[in-house]
């Protein structure tokens, strides 16, 4: 199991590492009639009721199992990063399809338990440090299997490893780092060099499978003393209503998904992705076309028929096609 470590204004978890949200002081909330319409619906919605049976985390769940059932896309042992994976029912399905020597990592903007086997990173994925820091927890991650397999195997010797763990930057240094280099760092920009701090978290491509399943939390407005985990999830969970708002808002975490994969996804390695159906979903799947062998749309039997909401699934990424590459051409 990986190390796991705290730090200010971000907070890395695991299975093994417990919080109490048992205590909860009495106060009186009034409920939104969204919410209580939300409460019907999951009451009489059988993927709902079924994910409650098997102990899963949400309905999502089913989703996730759908296509891998149809796609293949774990494998034991597989590195697994999960983008906005709060509540966790697509990391429970990626740490039980990749097994105990699997590596799954979760990253979410709002707190949640992580499932068993399963590391954590609370932070804002758009923000490059904090997508740095999941590189640089991910490279880690392979060097400490690396060198537990040559450990078993008998093959490690003193003086002669090749591993190197790369020294963790705290959350506040790395956001400050990123600051200076929007300021001062014009003029390497310029003479095509990369700044040093960029390069320290650029590590070979180390994922088989990213999955996105994000979607933009609403703004809380009352109850803050007591909202630290489930209601936030029933605000992610909403869409605003409006079709091009919402559209527009999944395709901008879909390109940042995208990018993340493309800087880390190994060859033949899978994507998936989800977004609201519109007019610029066009143009994300050309792009996948390019950087994937295989690419199709997905509309899971346990999705929603009244949803906008649908799923890329990006099979077997191209050696030498990046996303870089692909808007340059």
């Amino acid at each position: 199991m990986l190390a796991c470590f705290l730090t200010a204004n971000q907070r890395v978890s695991s299975s093994h590492q417990y919080y109490d949200f048992d205590f909860v002081p009495s106060v009186h909330v009034r409920r939104s009639s969204s919410n209580s319409r939300w409460k019907q619906r999951q009451g009489s919605d059988v993927f709902a009721r079924e994910a409650k049976v098997q102990g899963l985390k949400s309905r999502a769940a089913f989703k996730l199992l759908e296509m891998d059932a149809k796609y293949q896309l774990f494998r034991k042992g597989a590195v697994v990063v999960d983008l906005g994976y709060a509540p966790g029912s697509w990391s429970q399905v990626a740490k039980d399809r990749t097994g105990p020597k699997g590596l799954v990592v979760g990253i979410d903007l709002i707190p949640a338990q992580p499932p068993r086997g399963v590391s954590t990173i609370q932070g804002n994925f758009l923000s490059p440090s904090v997508r740095n820091l999941v590189k640089t927890f991910v490279a880690e991650g392979a060097a400490r299997k690396q060198m537990q397999q040559q450990r078993l195997g008998g093959t490690e010797k003193a003086g002669k490893s090749d591993v190197v763990l790369v020294e963790q930057t705290s959350y506040i240094d790395a956001e400050r780092l990123a600051a200076r280099d929007a300021v001062v760092g014009s003029d390497e920009v310029d003479k095509g060099v990369e700044p040093e701090e960029k390069r320290s978290v650029k590590e070979e491509r180390l994922v088989d499978v990213v999955l996105s399943d994000m979607s933009a939390p609403w703004p809380q407005t009352h109850g803050f003393t007591i909202r630290s985990l489930s209601n936030p999830y029933r605000r992610m969970m909403n869409t605003s209503g409006i079709t091009f708002r919402d559209h527009a808002g999944s395709m901008d975490l879909c390109y940042a998904a995208l990018s993340f994969a493309s800087d880390t996804l190994k060859a033949e390695g899978n994507f998936v992705c989800k977004f609201y159906q519109g007019k610029e979903d066009k143009a994300l799947e050309n792009k996948l076309k390019k950087m994937f062998k295989r690419v199709c749309r997905e509309k899971p039997e346990s999705s929603r028929s009244e949803s906008k909401e649908a799923y890329f699934v990006a099979l077997r990424r191209k050696a030498n096609v990046t996303l870089d590459s692909i808007e340059a051409g």
